[in-house]
């Protein structure tokens, strides 16, 4: 029996596949690619700029100025709608293309998906070079186009206008992977985009996306539920992957009934309300010193949806040698880390059987209040330093901010941003800098590790070279 078929070039196969793939959200059905970001020349201009042009009542582009820019735009897109709609970028050839790299490289390292069409050089190579081709004396396969590999979770050059069959599906399937998700890149040589080709009408039918959520192995959340209840100080660490997974509710409420703190990645900020019953604050070198406080002394750190990086770790310094982790993460890259015990599965589904398995179990109450006290703290230091003051604004003397970066220098009967704002205020200045701010951050960060044992940073002279120990 003959398969009914449509002629297309590869352009328009491409982008009326494209408005034809949807997704849910709260219900209502949307457009998966609910736009495209693109700026236009030789690569991509005659061919899937008509495209686009016939179908901007569904699929609406919007030119950049800069194709970094609008790359970026699009990643964080992706991440308010918290990865179940994708934006498409594209540009042309060569410079056009390379300025997309640090978008992808974003998206890559924060598991967001984005998808880049990007033009390439003539598949027959008549025309080579083409303007501000670079050419490759060795390998006359290698564009400018490769140095996507290093940072997609999917790369692919459309050699053939049926390739797009497989391609696209596989890029899209990619990208909505939790455990996978990231950039795709697909490459389009400028002679491939035009060739019609006969495509099967079944190709271009909607589909309704749906983002999986795999369930955890029954032994390793067994194993889970044993080591937590070993624990005398736990900690539970919230990641991007709550959001992404809409767990917020489900993991605040297991804190809360269990009696665990929780604390905030950068990425998983606003899982809890700031004044949740359960929240301590954000943890790492950036984050508060009522979290901080909490990661050195516990010794089970239930880790949900987080890839545990340094700004979230303190380069390993914020935790105890012996604390054990329990990592619930979609990602087995990112569950197997620092060696966690992993526990491989959706946020929600994994937090919904785990909270089933603990039975009575609760945390011993005194960790609670204990990381109620430390945030209270924290929290009532904030508000007084950024309360708003009439006092006028004297910009911070160098002198200040010199001894103030200078370890060991703050007072000692004040915390460290209290400390800061004090020999502010003796040297004459006013409310100390963003900067300064930070800089008492990484001072209480430090004299925590030390604390927990860790090894300290290395004194620094004046000239900022490692002081030699002496002798």
């Amino acid at each position: 029996m003959t398969q009914a078929t449509i002629r297309l070039t590869t352009a328009q196969a491409i982008v009326q596949w494209l408005v034809n793939q949807f997704t849910e959200i709260e219900g209502q059905r949307v457009p998966l690619f609910p736009g495209v970001f693109g700026i236009f020349g030789h690569g991509n201009v005659s061919c899937l700029s008509e495209a686009l042009e016939a179908v901007q009542d569904r699929l609406p582009t919007w030119r950049g100025q800069n194709e970094q820019s609008m790359a970026l735009a699009a990643t964080g897109f992706a991440k308010a709608r918290r990865r179940r709609q994708i934006m498409v970028a594209t540009s042309s050839i060569g410079p056009g293309a390379l300025n997309m790299v640090t978008a992808a490289g974003t998206a890559h390292a924060n598991r967001l998906p984005l998808l880049l069409l990007a033009g390439d050089t003539f598949a027959t190579r008549l025309p080579d070079p083409v303007l501000q081709q670079v050419e490759h004396f060795s390998n006359p396969t290698i564009t400018v186009n490769d140095a996507f590999r290093a940072v997609t979770r999917y790369w692919d050059r459309i050699m053939h206008p049926a390739q797009i069959l497989s391609s696209l599906p596989q890029a899209t399937a990619t990208m909505l992977d939790p455990g996978d998700c990231g950039p795709a890149f697909v490459s389009l040589p400028q002679d491939v985009q035009e060739i019609a080709f006969d495509y099967p009408v079944t190709f271009f039918e909607e589909k309704l996306w749906a983002i999986p959520r795999p369930r955890p192995d029954r032994r390793r959340l067994a194993q889970a539920v044993d080591l937590l209840k070993t624990a005398r100080k736990p900690l539970l660490i919230a990641g991007g992957g709550v959001r992404y997974s809409q767990a917020e509710e489900a993991v605040a409420a297991f804190a809360l009934k269990r009696g665990i703190p929780i604390v905030e990645t950068i990425a998983g900020k606003g899982s809890v309300t700031h004044y949740h019953e359960a929240h301590a604050g954000p943890i790492g070198i950036i984050g508060s010193t009522s979290a901080n406080a909490l990661a050195g002394d516990a010794d089970v750190i239930v880790a949900i949806g987080t890839r545990l990086q340094d700004f979230t770790t303190g380069s390993w310094t914020l935790f105890s040698q012996t604390a054990r982790f329990i990592s619930i993460n979609t990602a087995r890259f990112d569950a197997v880390k620092h060696r966690a015990l992993a526990v491989v599965g959706d946020a929600l589904e994994t937090i919904t059987e785990f909270d089933t398995l603990l039975g009575d179990w609760t945390a011993d109450p005194r960790q609670m209040q204990r990381a109620r006290l430390l945030f209270g703290e924290w929290d009532d230091l904030l508000t007084k330093l950024q309360a708003p003051t009439n006092a006028p604004f004297r910009p911070m003397r160098r002198s200040c901010m010199r001894s103030m970066t200078q370890r060991g220098n703050a007072t000692p009967s004040l915390p460290p941003r209290a400390a800061c704002r004090a020999k502010c205020a003796r040297a004459g200045g006013s409310r100390p800098p963003i900067p300064l701010i930070l800089n008492s951050a990484f001072h209480a960060w430090g004299t925590k590790s030390r604390r927990a044992g860790a090894t300290p940073w290395p004194a620094r002279d004046r000239a900022g070279q490692a002081a030699r120990p002496s002798s």
